[in-house]
């Protein structure tokens, strides 16, 4: 791997000798990634036994392409469908889908603060952002926050093309981007706010470039949602009346408001960023320890109150940030964690340009890198040391110590001789039949909470022709008790997903509470084939 010498950096003194610093490259960063990915991934595989829960919803959407799903907008499903045909329904193809999309993520940061502020700058950005917890111990994940991470990067580098080039076909692809992140998750709107509160500081509505610009990317990021909206009217508008339920039309009281927001805080900053904060901080003492740090702000270039690079990092990696408390606080949203994941990647940038210009570009990444490697080492240790093989010694619960291998043996071979064959559908909570429906080699189609309405795939009069497997719980309505096992599925959590208790077992301790039965083809049914 080849890294160019840097001499731009000249912070310090102007009679202090130039010192010539090693660059990373694109293609040391793309092989640098490659090495990230492989290591993690291959942790990650070994510490989970079961997929994580939005993996395996993607790969129970798709079974059928369409414009939109019960929960979410249908992007991320359009993304995996191809590879799922060319490699098949694994689990493994989710996790590389995760890698790719978030580590494309990071690429694009990198080349865009390469631009904005050097190649210093952007090495050490790139470095610490992998240090973000959402970006290494969750690089597995594939849902609709993991495709909104690549789509919300990816507009803050077109956003800077078509400003500083002011061309309409920068404006027009900064709409499309828009549109794509709108198909994928409606929390594109944080980006949308991020994108105008830079066009308001740079006072861009005065050039009638940027006016046209702006005006073309509105149409066209409408122009791709309208199939979309059609869906929504058309089922209800499920995905927004889901978002409203789970979260933001949770009404939370003035004392819930206060204390959700400043935990979502304290987890986005504190427990997922400090080992990134670490690494910044760790820099910095060994530019100052040297030093060849900045002494002043005098002795580096002087700031114009209105730089376009400062404004585009903090709309980015503030802005989000200040936003989303502010939903939670006004309009009683509960904040989910991993809202966080599209927009934290910024955070590292925001916080190194509160330095004095040019303070990071004396930085050699190769001095950091021990530290870097010593911080995830430390993140990999404690992922094992709390992976399904410890996970008793440290009170350790969570649905990924699920042996989904086990769970699947539990039930398979009685359901096919019940059902003379292969199993063609299993119904019963999305979370628990989609991981079933996996680990089967007959790879059947998941009849969600046993809801057709939630289940496009499955065709009229399917489960009476072939019959199913069916989960969920036994228990009479309204007396299932809450059993105290930890997040591993308490009875309540299936008691909306009732089966007949004729025939049915529990499915065993590993899921306390959910139980399982084989549901026989409806007599005269025509024969078993898929349609």
């Amino acid at each position: 791997m080849h890294h160019p010498l840097d001499s731009s950096a000249r912070a310090g003194s102007s009679n202090s000798p130039v010192r010539e610093r090693l660059a990373l490259t694109p293609s040391g960063v793309g092989l640098g990634l490659l090495v990230f990915a492989i290591i993690w991934l291959v942790a990650l595989g070994f510490t989970t036994s079961s997929a994580p829960s939005d993996n395996i919803e993607q790969l129970t959407w798709v079974r059928s392409l369409e414009w939109g799903y019960y929960k979410h907008p249908p992007l991320p499903t359009w993304l995996i469908w191809l590879p799922v045909q060319v490699f098949g329904l694994s689990v493994w193809v989710s996790y590389l889908m995760g890698a790719v999309l978030t580590l494309g993520a990071f690429a694009i940061m990198w080349r865009l603060l390469r631009t904005l502020r050097g190649s210093a700058f952007a090495d050490i950005a790139l470095m610490a952002g992998l240090c973000l917890t959402y970006y290494n111990k969750r690089l597995f994940y594939y849902n609709h926050n993991v495709v909104l991470l690549l789509l919300s990067v990816a507009c803050a580098a077109l956003l800077w093309q078509a400003y500083t080039s002011r061309r309409l076909r920068w404006w027009i692809a900064l709409g499309v981007a828009i549109g794509l992140g709108a198909l994928t998750k409606y929390q594109i709107a944080v980006t949308v706010v991020s994108v105008l509160a830079f066009v308001a500081h740079q006072r861009a509505w005065r050039d009638p470039a940027h006016r046209v610009g702006l005006l073309g990317a509105g149409l066209t990021a409408l122009l791709l949602l309208v199939p979309h909206i059609e869906w929504l009217r058309g089922h209800d508008f499920g995905p927004i009346g889901y978002a409203v339920e789970s979260s933001l039309g949770v009404g939370l009281g003035a004392p819930a408001r206060i204390e959700n927001t400043l935990l979502w805080l304290v987890d986005q900053l504190l427990s997922r960023g400090v080992p990134a904060f670490a690494l910044l901080g760790v820099a910095a003492w060994q530019l100052r320890r040297s030093g060849s740090a900045p002494r002043a702000l005098s002795l580096t270039p002087s700031t114009p109150d209105r730089d376009p690079a400062r404004a585009l990092i903090f709309a980015w990696g503030i802005v989000p940030l200040c936003l989303m408390p502010l939903i939670g606080i006004f309009l009683g949203a509960e904040l989910k964690g991993h809202w966080g994941t599209a927009f934290l990647i910024f955070a590292v940038p925001a916080a190194m340009e509160l330095a004095p210009r040019g303070f990071w570009d004396r930085i050699d990444w190769l001095k950091l890198l021990p530290a870097f490697l010593v911080i995830q080492g430390a993140l990999l240790s404690e992922e094992f040391a709390v992976s399904s093989d410890g996970r008793a010694s440290f009170g350790f619960h969570h649905l990924k110590a699920l042996d989904s291998a086990a769970y699947a043996k539990v039930i398979a071979d009685r359901a096919r001789a019940e059902l003379g064959g292969r199993i063609h559908v299993v119904s019963g909570p999305e979370r628990q039949a989609g991981i079933l429906a996996i680990e089967l080699p007959d790879k059947p189609l998941v009849l969600i909470d046993g809801r057709p309405d939630r289940s496009p795939w499955i065709s009229a009069g399917l489960v009476d022709r072939c019959g199913a497997v069916e989960l969920g719980s036994t228990a009479v309505a309204g007396l299932t008790r809450r059993v105290e096992v930890g997040p591993l599925a308490p009875a309540a959590r299936y008691a909306d997903v009732h089966i007949d208790p004729v025939g049915a077992e529990p499915v065993g301790p590993m899921l306390p509470g959910l139980s399982w039965r084989v549901r026989l083809p409806k007599p005269g049914a025509p024969p078993c084939e898929l349609t």
